[in-house]
């Protein structure tokens, strides 16, 4: 599904991204698509030198009518940031690489030691902030984009292959995921975790905070999410087979976002939602544990605070708190159909590529 760039002041290693996030391209069905990135991303990617501009965190309503992220290089409003490449020689990394370069810390890592008192302090606003710059759109103009939607282009999408819905959804998926990543860096304390445990967290989490964004665009009142300017609703799905293991996720998806979407949370409450999911120090691999638990148990006292501040009991004593809790077993649950059903696909058909992050972070062989 697609919906939503600014990076942080950071180290990244040098990554050829030229197309293969997400290119433009035309399908048997004619319709062309060209998605586009607010920066430049070239051939020549960043070193450790570069410096960045960072991201407008206003939102202007002429953006258009796209919820969507690319990597075409163009910018909206046609202004490119100069990149300096101090280091010709560094090779070409390979694909195991991939997700470290988004996350190298090795100039921007946080070094400060942060007391519980100064953590509570600045999660809370550093969080929300994390949240809205990595988010193109506020919400009231999500809600906007609603009333905007150009249903004469369903058909389209209802003309794709197997093969093209796929590779479709995989490239916003991937652009959806560069916003995470961006929203990770910009957490507090993120970045002073260790490189190998920020990777872990975004390999294991990305899919799961992807949802929770994702319920931005559902619009309750067409039970539809909004993808590009197309409101879509599960019927384009349904000449698939709804026994398969990808049909199920996609109801699941879908009956996951609504719900996310019912609770109207504020978006304070959501990125703290997101942080909490992210920073889950019971994930595989994790090195440090004790690190990730203490900014874990403080975002969620911050969460508990904020909902029980701005929402009363849904029913009886059972807290929105309570409920949010609980749907984080459904958000693995999904992830793990996810990565079920992509590996049954890449099995039908190896021959299609799929972006570079997408293989990094979804790999079927790990």
């Amino acid at each position: 599904m697609a919906y939503e760039s600014c990076f942080p002041k950071a180290a990244f290693r040098r990554y050829p991204y030229v197309g293969d996030v997400t290119g433009s391209y035309t399908t048997s069905g004619g319709y062309s698509f060209t998605p586009t990135l607010p920066f430049d991303v070239g051939a020549d990617f960043v070193d450790s030198t570069t410096t960045y501009e960072p991201r407008p965190t206003s939102v202007h309503d002429s953006g258009g009518g796209t919820a969507d992220v690319n990597s075409s290089g163009a910018s909206s409003r046609n202004r490119l940031i100069t990149i300096k490449v101090e280091n010709e020689s560094v090779p070409e990394p390979s694909q195991s690489t991939i997700v470290s370069t988004f996350v190298d810390s090795t100039t921007s890592r946080q070094t400060e030691d942060y007391n519980p008192t100064q953590i509570s302090e600045f999660l809370g606003k550093g969080i929300a902030e994390a949240h809205a710059k990595s988010c193109l759109y506020t919400l009231d103009y999500v809600h906007q984009l609603f009333k905007k939607a150009d249903q004469t282009k369903l058909t389209y999408f209802k003309r794709m292959s197997h093969e093209e819905l796929w590779l479709e959804c995989a490239q916003k998926l991937t652009a959806v995921i560069q916003q995470i990543i961006e929203f990770a860096k910009l957490v507090p304390g993120f970045l002073k975790l260790s490189q190998d445990d920020q990777i872990v967290l975004l390999k294991t989490g990305s899919f799961e905070l992807a949802l929770l964004r994702i319920s931005r665009y559902y619009d309750l009142s067409q039970n539809s999410i909004l993808y590009e300017d197309v409101l879509v609703s599960q019927d384009i799905f349904y000449g698939q087979n709804r026994t398969s293991p990808e049909m199920k996720l996609i109801f699941l998806i879908f009956d996951i976002v609504r719900a996310v979407a019912e609770l109207k949370l504020t978006e304070t409450e959501l990125a703290l939602f997101s942080a909490m999911v992210l920073l889950s120090p019971d994930r595989s691999g994790i090195k440090d544990v004790l690190e990730i638990s203490r900014l874990h148990r403080a975002v969620k006292k911050l969460l508990e605070a904020e909902l029980e501040k701005n929402h009363v009991p849904i029913r009886g004593d059972m807290t929105l708190f309570a409920t949010l809790n609980a749907k984080i077993l459904t958000l693995r649950q999904l992830s793990t159909l996810h990565m079920e059903a992509l590996t049954n696909f890449k099995r039908s058909a190896p021959h299609v590529d799929f972006p570079a992050l997408h293989k990094e972070l979804f790999s079927v062989d790990s």
